[in-house]
């Protein structure tokens, strides 16, 4: 019997995703920490534990006040930066290492924050799928759980969180295996949140937070290889061809076949780096009859062949291995 799997499952599944906790910042007011924009497949994150924290993005809005229970994830590496608010100077802050993170802290005298900041690390291509799909700056608040069985997301990323803040100054043996690991699932717990939540973030999680135009999401990630047409998804959810585009391009600016596509050149991403399986045989697994056709899109999509794909993942593989 085959079992069923839901949508962010096979998402989360068709990436390679690692976290790193790296630092824990302890600070007194007035302090500022700024971030340059992040290498290409990773995803800063923090955690702010105790007081409360601005959040300025360049481009990216207006600033965002962060409390204590707030969870923020950088999805697309954007340079970013944090402080108190306050406007004034901020005190330097020297870091020291300690068993299996580092700690920074400054000699400020104000409210104080207590923060766990790592990145979500993501391999290539699937960042781009992320950066296509995700918005900027993800925020779960988890201080709004109710309890009692509601927000059951909210209440798991608090348990999840509470872990790391052990771990975090224990000195556990393997605390750093743990931490890295909590990393990972803090990401697919923030994103089961956010899609569950009633403020849905723009993009797939609010799609997936729309309970007519589910079903299109789900015959997407779990049979991506059919030959899914418009009118197939529309009468999945109930409605016209017209307005099924439309509330693709509302909420993910983008259309169901895009979706579609995009899952389907993630897979044959993972596919090509299997070693001895043929383009021709990748093509069929993720639903192109005609190789030329397949060879047209993956090089729409990615901006190289899928031979050149294959050739540049070996090399890395390499270059990681000799280094």
């Amino acid at each position: 019997m085959s079992m069923s799997i839901d949508w962010l499952s096979r998402l989360l599944g068709m990436m390679t995703v690692r976290g790193q906790l790296e630092l824990r910042c302890s600070y007194g007011a007035p302090w500022e920490v700024i971030y340059a924009d992040s290498d290409a497949g990773e995803m800063p994150y923090h955690i702010v534990l105790g007081g409360s924290a601005v959040l300025e993005t360049p481009g990216g809005g207006k600033p965002q006040h962060l409390r204590a229970g707030d969870i923020v994830m950088l999805t697309h590496g954007s340079a970013h930066t944090l402080r108190d608010g306050s406007g004034a100077r901020p005190k330097p802050a020297r870091q020291r290492a300690a068993l299996n993170l580092i700690i920074s802290e400054n000699k400020g005298a104000g409210e104080r924050l207590d923060m766990l900041c790592g990145r979500i690390i993501l391999a290539p291509p699937h960042d781009r799928f992320v950066r296509a799909y995700l918005p900027a700056r993800l925020v779960v608040r988890t201080s709004t759980a109710k309890g009692s069985g509601q927000d059951a997301a909210l209440e798991q990323l608090n348990g999840l969180v509470a872990l790391m803040r052990t771990e975090s100054v224990a000195g556990n043996l393997g605390g750093y295996a743990m931490m890295n690991a909590l990393s990972a699932a803090l990401f697919a717990l923030a994103l089961r949140a956010s899609a569950e939540s009633d403020e849905a973030p723009a993009g797939l999680l609010t799609l997936a937070g729309h309970s007519r135009l589910s079903p299109a999401l789900a015959a997407i990630f779990n049979d991506p290889a059919r030959d899914w047409t418009l009118p197939d998804l529309a009468s999945l959810c109930s409605m016209s061809r017209a307005t099924l585009i439309r509330h693709f391009q509302n909420k993910v600016g983008r259309s169901p076949i895009d979706l579609l596509t995009s899952v389907r050149m993630a897979l044959a991403a993972n596919e090509l780096k299997r070693p001895g399986v043929s383009t021709e045989v990748v093509a069929e697994t993720v639903g192109y009859q005609s190789v030329a056709a397949f060879r047209r899109a993956f090089s729409q999509h990615f901006d190289m062949t899928p031979a050149h794909w294959r050739r540049s993942n070996v090399e890395t593989q390499q270059a990681r291995v000799e280094n």
